[in-house]
């Protein structure tokens, strides 16, 4: 550990030792703020927020947006969010990439309830393993974040709060059925009051016939095999309040996933679909338990935390033409300990001080090896003047590979009294650190080899904007431009035998969006993003990175009893690599989807709803050789009961 990490970990356990409830604005990140969760955030500055005070550019996702626009897994909730670019092979449980302003897939970090849930040996995180049942919000970071968050936000984070328990004992349980052999069960029991709060939730969510592979790619004769998905998750979020000062948390989640898909055949060349189907079972085990003190008449905060991970991968493929292939096996799992104190020094300045330190493993697949890595950071969130809100943050991270990685991060808002336009803007850096499988897995019979010498990818980015709001806010518009610049990044050599810190990338863009509330049950919301990228050593673009992505929502209260929403996504042209990538680059064809909801209450019970996903039927590939499911038409029912009135 260098001698200044030492220091500053020194500085965190005094800190630490401190004792005596929370500063107002207290929030670690696996919880949702106790006020109105429509104007306040969590992960912009570790705390709880209100939007009008975060300079950085953030989404927030609520549990009604989820039910209003009846989105049942992750990839669905996430495809309209300014600055992504949501990549899904196939239908549901397909491999999903999520593109902050234009960084690498394994440029996001992910968390699930304070949980950092990226795979431990890729680096990544598969997003079309999540169902939404049991979500409350979903908060979308964009811009380096690692000075918060480490390494992975290079281009942004995605924090993923559940439910919590509240109020008598009930049990809230959805069935839907529909296209593609549909089948979507969940139960959710919770309850809880200000001593203690439960919520225990139960999905199953399956589909089973999903076409996905293009015709044109069949050879004569062979038949299309649909892909077949099956996912079930419990989920578990406790909360005890053992004394005034001090309570404690405890959440975990269990992933069962099983993806039928169709592979290639690479016995020919181009490859061709295997006419035998893959199976990829996925085993998931995320948990987390928390401990938060306050002290100093609720000035300060203490929330320590220790979690554990686990993933496990097996991917089983058909004889390829080259004899028998044995299953490919994916197996880590990360031990984490955090501490983050919040410290209130008064109204206009709140001090927020953290460490923590992951163990990450990789368990026979088809090697052992780890890697261990500590931080600490602290950020000062200040109100220096009227209508001025600054953030600015430091942290330095020390690997027991490749030593130490500083980051900072300043983000200041400054709002107009007479008009209540916001002007924002951040600067700040991040850094990627190579993954276990870079590092140390080799592959000796296709003549190629890990490199245990990589560096961290590093980032620096910018973004300046504004919103303006009129008519007392009815109308609402605003744009940011976001500039970011990539080096190091991590790529094949030349010779392609091993990886190399070869890359550089510039990307930046612009996010402009528009709200009209023409009443208070009727809003809605148009988006543009703009994305300009570039590979600075071959003046090409990425792949798989649109320079133009739009939308259109709108959800429409029209009585009391029924809710109506709809969605037009439009995706501009790109450049992609065929599905075997035997094309390395070709152009990708813009496309457009619509889709409608509706929920009708019966009564306070019991709810109907539908949907149709892709309207128009509209056939399209997203990435090129995997086509996106046709128009599906989807219904159930949702049943709320209290415990306390059935068991009578």
């Amino acid at each position: 550990m260098s001698s200044s990490l030492k220091a500053a970990a020194g500085a965190g356990l005094v800190a630490c030792a401190l004792s005596g409830p929370s500063p107002a604005n207290a929030q670690d990140i696996s919880q949702a703020p106790k006020t109105d969760v429509s104007a306040v955030v969590v992960t912009a500055t570790r705390v709880a927020t209100p939007l009008d005070q975060v300079a950085s550019s953030i989404t927030l996702i609520t549990d009604k947006d989820l039910k209003d626009f009846q989105w049942r897994d992750l990839p669905s909730a996430l495809r309209t969010t300014p600055g992504l670019d949501v990549v899904q092979t196939g239908g549901p449980g397909g491999l999903t990439s999520v593109f902050i302003r234009g960084a690498d897939a394994n440029h996001t970090a992910v968390f699930i309830d304070g949980i950092d849930v990226e795979d431990p040996s890729v680096g990544a995180f598969d997003f079309g393993q999540v169902m939404t049942a049991g979500i409350d919000r979903i908060e979308v970071l964009r811009g380096p974040s690692s000075s918060l968050y480490g390494s992975d936000a290079v281009g942004g984070v995605i924090n993923i709060i559940t439910q919590r328990g509240a109020g008598p004992a009930h049990i809230e349980a959805t069935v839907e059925g529909g296209s593609f052999d549909t089948i979507n069960a969940n139960a959710r029991l919770s309850g809880g009051d200000q001593r203690f709060d439960y919520s225990v939730e139960l999905s199953n969510s399956y589909s089973g016939a999903t076409p996905i592979t293009p015709l044109g790619l069949l050879t004569s004769g062979e038949a299309l095999n649909n892909d077949r998905y099956e996912n079930f998750t419990a989920s578990t979020k406790f909360d005890y309040q053992l004394a005034p000062d001090l309570s404690l948390g405890l959440v975990a989640r269990f992933v069962n996933a099983d993806l039928r898909y169709t592979g290639e055949d690479y016995a020919v060349f181009p490859a061709i679909p295997d006419p035998n189907q893959s199976d990829q079972l996925t085993r998931q085990i995320f948990t987390r338990a928390e401990a938060r003190l306050t002290s100093w008449g609720g000035r300060l905060e203490n929330v320590f935390g220790f979690g554990y991970t686990l993933y496990r991968t097996s991917i089983l493929s058909p004889n390829d033409g080259f004899g028998p292939s044995p299953p490919t096996l994916d197996d880590g799992d990360r031990i984490r300990g955090d501490w983050q104190g919040t410290l209130q020094l008064s109204k206009l300045a709140t001090l927020v001080l953290g460490a923590d330190a992951n163990l990450d493993r990789l368990n026979d697949s088809p090697i052992n090896a780890s890697d261990a890595r500590g931080a600490v950071f602290g950020e000062a969130i200040l109100t220096p003047l009227q209508n001025l809100n600054l953030s600015a943050s430091i942290r330095e991270d020390d690997d027991q590979r490749f030593g130490s990685a500083a980051t900072w991060r300043i983000a200041p808002v400054y709002t107009l009294a007479a008009t209540g336009t916001q002007i924002k803007a951040s600067v700040g850096t991040g850094f990627k650190a190579p993954t276990l499988q870079e590092l140390y897995v080799s592959y000796p019979s296709f003549d190629f080899f890990a490199n245990p010498n990589l560096r961290p990818e590093r980032s620096q980015g910018y973004d300046v904007g504004f919103e303006q709001p009129l008519f007392g806010d009815v109308f609402r518009f605003g744009s940011t431009w976001f500039h970011n610049v990539i080096t190091d990044l991590i790529d094949t050599n030349a010779d392609g035998t091993s990886y190399a810190n070869i890359g550089r990338a510039t990307t930046y863009g612009s996010e402009t969006f528009a709200t009209l509330k023409i009443s208070p049950r009727f809003n809605l919301r148009a988006d543009y993003t703009y994305t300009f990228t570039q590979d600075d050593a071959t003046d090409q673009e990425l792949l798989r990175r649109p320079k133009d992505i739009a939308s259109l929502t709108g959800d429409w209260t029209p009585t009391p009893r029924l809710q109506l929403s709809a969605t037009l996504y439009y995706k501009g042209g790109w450049v992609d690599g065929s599905r075997d990538f035997s094309v390395p680059r070709l152009w990708a064809s813009p496309y457009a989807t619509v889709n409608l909801a509706a929920t009708y209450k019966l009564n306070d019970k019991i709810s109907v709803f539908t949907r149709i996903d892709n309207l128009l039927n509209r056939q399209y590939q997203d990435p090129v050789g995997f086509e996106q499911p046709g128009i599906g038409v989807f219904g159930g029912f949702t049943v709320k009961l209290d415990v306390a009135k059935a068991a009578s």
